[in-house]
């Protein structure tokens, strides 16, 4: 079944919290280069600057994304991700000096129903990196931060996480 038959009949909430997660096509690894994973990372916080949606979590996998965000009145998650997409690719593609596809079409997202599910996904998100091996211990991560919910790690990125095998390896030398 493609992916828009899916969508079909379903939309988002203004203000509703939403645990969205996007991968790469084919699967590739392209964010274990800690500069291209960066320039994916600005479109990100650009959302927040130009929609009314705040990212309450995320983290940038080595093929994925997982992220956590309260929409606004004014922006749709669809509409986020679209813009999220777009200008991530634009930016890793305009770094590679290439063209060409960065994202599997489409996006999963689940709404939260609970504020106790907000610290539920922000928690699975923030462990990502751990289940994956990419840390040893949620205190090696290179940047982490959740915002609004008093749980936070360090910050060095504008918000959230993103995760390198080579950038870890460089950190803990």
């Amino acid at each position: 079944m493609p992916y828009t038959d899916l969508r079909k009949g379903r939309g988002s909430e203004p203000g509703r919290e939403y645990l969205v997660t996007t991968v790469i096509h084919r699967r590739l690894p392209v964010f274990r280069d800690f500069w291209v994973a960066r320039a994916c990372i600005r479109p990100l916080a650009a959302t927040e600057t130009d929609t009314d949606a705040h990212w309450l979590a995320w983290v940038l996998m080595p093929q994925h994304f997982h992220g956590l965000v309260s929409l606004g009145p004014h922006t749709g998650l669809s509409d986020l991700m679209r813009r999220l997409k777009g200008a991530s690719a634009l930016a890793v593609n305009r770094h590679l000096g290439r063209r060409g596809t960065l994202w599997q079409p489409g996006f999963y997202d689940h709404a939260l129903r609970r504020e106790e599910s907000r610290i539920q996904a922000a928690r699975y998100i923030v462990a990502n990196p751990l289940r994956a091996g990419l840390v040893k211990d949620l205190r090696d991560s290179a940047t982490l931060i959740l915002r609004d919910m008093g749980l936070v790690k360090r910050q060095i990125g504008p918000v959230g996480a993103a995760f390198s095998r080579d950038r870890v390896a460089r950190r803990s030398s």
